[in-house]
């Protein structure tokens, strides 16, 4: 269904555009913590590790990827805004040729590399053998990660947040079933896991695909010949480019994070990964409101509609932060439980490390929420290298702390480093959105 946000009430608008994608990101994130879950549970904490070390690689590798899909829906958003129906299918085109091929080099260059990422990683000798088989399954769903990105950043682009939803969540329940049948049934280890990852994207794109060529004309890709716009692709090269840094940005830090956790033991490292699926949860909604945010800041400037673009920018900040002091509350009451799940039965030292950490990163969460907001503003606005900068201060800060109080203090270092990180992220998009305002 597609949703034109330049008209109509600005917060029934987000929230209608952010509860599907909201739905979709935590979906998305099942696919991993399904695997984190079964193997944990099934497998051991060796395991464990292999596959949180392979997760952090996963997203650093595909950055690039999601960030072109990411940067080139906000050039798709303003054209659509703009009424320019034609520009729409030829940028569309364009950044799909381009993406496209950029995933298949991808692809080849990871298994190529995989012996020097493990390295690089520094994963425990125990845990090479589960993170090499893992890694082996999981590089063949690259592509597969692309294709549901891009489709889904087009349909988000003319206003549906909800169709990749339905799809992502077919997928999602035939990721947990497969994990289940191929782990506990079947025992085919870590690479059943993997299996049922490679699966469940495969079923996403296509569903996704297949919506767009049967139902919405306006999104196909130009079949007959490839006309290239020069413009349109340079600017949604630069618009992608810059996203891309910025989502490299965070796996970059994160693997550099992991280094370090991989440094203090298994348990650490086990219960490093659990409590990072419990913050990605936690963050999604925040993350898909500053996506909402985005589209329909981008769509009002390319119809010209500035005062709903501030507008959108104080609506969508009130709702971050009123869910910044829910997800609080929610963490504080379900840390124990929550942690448990993750657990075999001899890992309560696991358990134990995972609730101190949750206890004091609850208070935590409203940061990212307020970075998020502002995030999604400069994005919508076509400001992508200031989206860029301070996601560069915010993860090069958290690494250091990491590097800094976890040898001494433990796993807490490790939120006290997050809460330092977002904190610096805010005093510079404060600063710089104030420096854009004064020059209006």
């Amino acid at each position: 269904m597609q949703q034109d946000l330049t008209q109509g009430s600005i917060r029934a608008g987000l929230i209608r555009f952010s509860l599907p994608l909201i739905a979709g990101n935590l979906l998305q994130q099942l696919y991993n913590v399904a695997d984190t879950l079964i193997v944990g549970r099934f497998l051991g904490n060796v395991a464990l590790a292999a596959v949180g070390s392979a997760f952090s690689l996963m997203i650093l590798l595909t950055s690039l990827v999601l960030g072109l899909c990411m940067g080139s829906g906000v050039v798709f958003s303003q054209l659509y805004g703009e009424g320019n129906m034609d520009k729409l299918k030829t940028a569309m085109t364009n950044a799909f040729c381009l993406i496209a091929a950029l995933s298949v080099l991808l692809t080849v260059l990871s298994y190529a590399l995989l012996d020097a990422f493990i390295v690089l990683l520094r994963v425990p000798p125990e845990a090479v053998p589960d993170i090499t088989s893992y890694l082996r399954v999981i590089f063949a769903g690259i592509f597969f990660t692309f294709l549901y990105n891009f489709f889904a950043a087009a349909l988000r682009s003319v206003g549906d947040s909800r169709t990749p939803v339905v799809y992502l969540a077919l997928a999602s329940v035939m990721n947990a079933g497969l994990d289940v049948l191929l782990v506990a049934v079947f025992r085919w280890g870590v690479v059943g896991a993997g299996v049922a990852t490679v699966m469940a994207e495969g079923i996403s794109a296509l569903l996704c695909a297949w919506h767009i060529y049967r139902r919405i004309p306006l999104l196909h890709l130009a079949r007959r010949e490839l006309k290239i716009d020069r413009r349109l692709l340079r600017e949604t090269v630069s618009s992608g480019a810059i996203t891309a840094m910025q989502q490299a940005c965070q796996p970059i830090g994160k693997a550099l994070i992991q280094s370090v956790m991989n440094a203090q033991g298994v348990s650490v490292i086990a219960a490093f990964n659990a409590v990072s699926r419990v913050d990605d949860f936690a963050c999604i909604p925040e993350q898909s409101i500053s996506s909402s945010m985005m589209t329909c800041i981008a769509q009002n400037r390319g119809a010209g509609e500035h005062a709903r673009v501030g507008e959108t920018l104080r609506r969508g900040m009130m709702i971050e932060a009123a869910y910044g002091v829910l997800i609080c509350a929610a963490v504080l009451l379900a840390k124990e439980l929550v942690m448990r799940l993750f657990a075999a039965q001899d890992s309560m030292q696991m358990v134990s490390m995972g609730v101190d950490y949750l206890t004091l990163m609850a208070f935590f969460y409203i940061l990212p929420g307020i970075t998020n907001g502002i995030q999604g503003y400069f994005r919508g606005m076509g400001e992508m290298k200031t989206t860029l900068v301070a996601t560069f201060i915010q993860i090069s800060i958290r690494a250091l702390v990491v590097a800094v109080l976890v040898p001494r203090i433990g796993l807490n270092g490790a939120a006290w480093a997050c809460a330092v990180g977002w904190s610096a992220m805010l005093c510079y998009t404060f600063a710089r959105y104030r420096r854009v305002r004064e020059n209006e």
